[in-house]
């Protein structure tokens, strides 16, 4: 929201800098993006007074003029503007100055005259799209002054962001309403004219709404005998300065009341319209319409439409169309003052990707009350800009009349909430001050909000309300006291410390962790094959790309990839522990949200490691990982079983142990992870951190002395079948129940390239005695005995 600090102050008598304004509102709550200087670029323009004209010697279409700009000091200037006259005051670029596209004014000689400057149109001043002349200035202004002074432009606008839950805010009115309440200066609404003349509205115009849902009201009034053209300096000046692009003197009037007020207005041309009704329906699905910007838009059954007698005249709450709007022409005005259905709106604009200043704010909700206010003081500018007859009345069709909803607030409560005593004073002050209705009791009072404050609904609204009023910084933070007693210590984990520690365990194996939205698109859930009926919708998403809530973490990791594929990285260790969300109608909230671990593996195994630096990751890795992951969560015996027919994993392997099944893992079909920017093989695991939880909080910990004498290491290497599986080794090492063998582990597999029907399994072997240091004869002995029992169990040799 663009403020105009001269626009401000016909309103709320601010005299304090802007910085401090800035700074104030800031602390109210709403950010401050910017100060914008809009006519920053002609700062260095001034007004002269043209005293002589005349014709240029060598060139018919030019003049030489004589320009006053200080006095005693005439400039002699060449014009090629054929309405360049001798008694004009004139905007001038001396020499030096840099206008608006980065051009710069030079000393030039221009057929034998020397010009020192120009005088300029509003075109190239920025005033203006064409011109046909040189901008001729009001006759009462001094030579020498700088045009933005003589013409009162304004030099200081604010940007302002406003959250979405501020509607009231996008307007001039809504934030003089805070700075009068941030400075405790008085405030004053802009005064309402509206001079009536003729029939009554009614008799030419009557408003139909078949589905009262979707317009809760809409209110029109008629004016006649209009002259449509240029609106007056004032008014354009204005809206320039604010981001808007005048167009004629109608128009501009709405777009000036909208940045006001904060209400959208339509203006149609009336005799453009056919028959006398007009009115709010849904679009038929496929329908055809053009809108203000000579589109042709398709609609569908959730967009609503404006029409007339016989078609479609407006786009409700977003662009007005083509076949009613305002022309040069136009004589008769239809104005529109009306409130749609928020979602309604949202959805049209984002799905057409046509976002206006309307849309932008019927979709956040505007001031149903005010509506009329707002059309009314439009109707009063018109006849102001445009001459003419306002016709009396205003015809209405209000299904649904706002209601006040009052709230109970507590004084006690508010001082517990924010941690500090506010004078209850204070607080009546602050609410009035806000326009809120208050009725105070001993303890409890009664506050309805103002029809412009949608976002006050609850007490705690009231709450912060005040607290930021009094300023959020000046709340001492103040650190709640915990007491713990030594007996909670054996209590059971809750779901956050053991998310927690899954978190720790992750990043101690080298992963990264990824958060992600805990929203999804459908098309998403599509790739993936998820079942429709464990999907929940969003009612009012924020793009088609978070429709859903996410049933699995997989899509979102798999954007993650797609996040650092895009930027070279193309090798990952990704996890996340986070909530799914899976469609329950049996339940109270109508979902069921169990926990999840998503682990992704993809690229290089040891990218920056000697002596495998090129191998890829692969399956091994990732049982690896999520054998580490059972092992140190108490999961003993896991079983891993292959399933066929999965609709995104190949393989897909099944993780299950006593406990039951916890999840699945295996490589993402390359089709899909190549749609994910993955140009190598991409292997993920999704496991029930919950189920994984049941587990842990039954373990029981022991505590082990740590072992006082050192180790002896002994590798050994077998030649085995690729039969042969690894378990088969260590189940036939612990059978043999070799004395002090302490650990074992597996350091390395190789496949010999002549041979593809056996390979060599390297072990380390650690041997420890609890009581002694163990002597190099007694572990050879030992580690014999060991090589024994394997070549006598196995089918392997050394």
């Amino acid at each position: 929201m663009l403020l105009s600090l001269n626009w401000l102050r016909e309103f709320v008598p601010y005299t304090g800098s802007i910085q401090e304004l800035a700074d104030r509102l800031t602390m109210l709550g709403l950010e401050m993006e910017e100060i914008i200087r809009p006519f920053q670029d002609i700062d260095d323009v001034i007004v002269g007074h043209v005293t002589t004209r005349e014709s240029h010697p060598d060139a018919d279409k030019l003049s030489v003029c004589t320009v006053d700009v200080v006095a005693d000091e005439p400039l002699t200037i060449v014009c090629g503007a054929p309405n360049v006259a001798a008694g004009q005051n004139v905007p001038v670029a001396t020499v030096g100055t840099v206008l608006p596209g980065d051009f710069k004014i030079k000393k030039s000689k221009i057929r034998g005259v020397v010009s020192l400057g120009m005088i300029c149109s509003e075109k190239e001043l920025g005033l203006a799209e064409e011109s046909s002349g040189i901008m001729v200035l009001p006759e009462d202004l001094n030579p020498g002054e700088k045009l933005v002074d003589a013409l009162r432009l304004d030099t200081e606008v604010l940007d302002v962001g406003v959250t979405p839950n501020r509607p009231d805010c996008l307007s001039v009115i809504g934030l003089a309403r805070e700075i009068a309440l941030a400075f405790n200066l008085p405030m004053t609404l802009p005064a309402v004219h509206v001079p009536e003349d003729g029939p009554d509205t009614s008799d030419i115009i009557s408003i139909e709404i078949p589905d009262p849902d979707t317009c809760p009201v809409f209110q029109v009034r008629a004016l006649e005998d209009v002259t449509v053209g240029p609106s007056p300096d004032w008014l354009r000046w204005r809206l320039l300065a604010v981001g808007q692009r005048p167009i004629n003197n109608i128009v501009d009037v709405t777009n000036y009341v909208l940045m006001e007020l904060g209400q959208p207005l339509h203006a149609y041309d009336f005799d453009l319209l056919k028959g006398n009704i007009i009115g709010v329906r849904r679009a038929e699905e496929g329908q055809k319409f053009v809108t203000l910007d000579d589109q042709e838009r398709t609609l569908t059954a959730k967009d609503m439409i404006i029409f007339d007698a016989e078609r479609a005249v407006g786009l409700a709450g977003v662009m007005g169309g083509a076949n009613s709007e305002m022309q040069a022409s136009s004589t008769r005005v239809l104005l529109e003052s009306a409130v749609f259905h928020p979602p309604s709106i949202r959805h049209t604009a984002r799905r057409l990707g046509l976002s206006s200043e309307a849309s932008y704010r019927f979709e956040r909700g505007v001031d149903q009350p005010g509506s009329r206010f707002a059309l009314n003081r439009a109707a009063g500018l018109m006849h102001q800009v445009a001459g003419g007859q306002v016709r009396p009345g205003i015809v209405t069709n209000e299904p649904s009349p706002w209601t006040e909803t009052p709230i109970t607030f507590r004084p006690a409560r508010a001082a517990s909430l924010l941690g500090i005593d506010l004078d209850e004073e204070f607080c009546r002050k602050t609410f009035v001050a806000l326009g809120m209705t208050v009725e105070c009791k001993s303890d409890s009072w009664t506050v309805t909000p103002p029809p412009f404050r949608p976002d006050l609904e609850r007490e705690v609204d009231l709450i912060e309300e005040a607290g930021r009023v009094y300023g959020l910084d000046r709340i001492p933070a103040i650190l709640p006291a915990i007491t713990k007693d030594i007996d909670d210590q054996s209590a059971t984990e809750n779901d956050y410390s053991f998310a927690n520690r899954l978190k720790t365990w992750a990043v101690g194996k080298g992963f990264n962790e990824a958060i992600n939205y805990s929203f999804v698109g459908q098309t998403d859930l599509d790739l993936f094959a998820i079942p429709d009926d464990i999907r929940i919708p969003v009612a009012n998403p924020l793009s088609e790309d978070q429709n859903v809530m996410r049933p699995t973490l997989i899509p979102g990791l798999m954007m993650s990839v797609r996040q650092n594929m895009s930027q070279g990285n193309t090798n990952l260790r990704l996890f996340e522990v986070a909530r799914v969300f899976h469609a329950a109608p049996q339940n109270e909230t109508g979902a069921f949200e169990p926990t999840r671990i998503g682990l992704v593996l993809s690229g290089r195994r040891n990218p920056n490691a000697w002596p495998w630096p090129d191998e890829e990751c692969d399956y091994a890795d990732l049982k690896g990982v999520v054998e580490n992951l059972l092992t140190t969560f108490g999961h003993v015996d896991p079983t891993f079983t292959l399933k066929t027919d999965h609709p995104w994993l190949e393989p897909c392997v099944v993780v299950s142990t006593a406990a039951g099944e916890l999840g699945v893992m295996g490589r993402v079909m390359p089709d899909i992870a190549d749609s994910f920017l993955a140009r190598k093989n991409v292997w993920v695991a999704e496991l029930d951190a919950d189920l994984l939880a049941s587990v842990w909080r039954d373990h029981v910990v022991k505590f082990v002395a740590l072992p006082k004498y050192p180790p002896v290491k002994r590798d050994i290497t077998l030649i085995a079948s690729v039969t042969l599986s690894v378990a088969k080794v260590f189940e036939t090492i612990n059978s043999a129940r070799i004395p002090n063998l302490d650990d074992t582990t597996l350091i390395a597999v190789y496949q010999p390239e002549d041979n593809t029907e056996e390979r060599n399994l390297s072990f380390r072997l650690t041997y420890r005695h609890p009581d002694k240091t163990l002597k190099d004869k007694e572990v050879d002995k030992l580690h014999a005995k060991l090589a024994d029992s394997l070549t006598s169990a196995l089918p392997v040799r050394f």
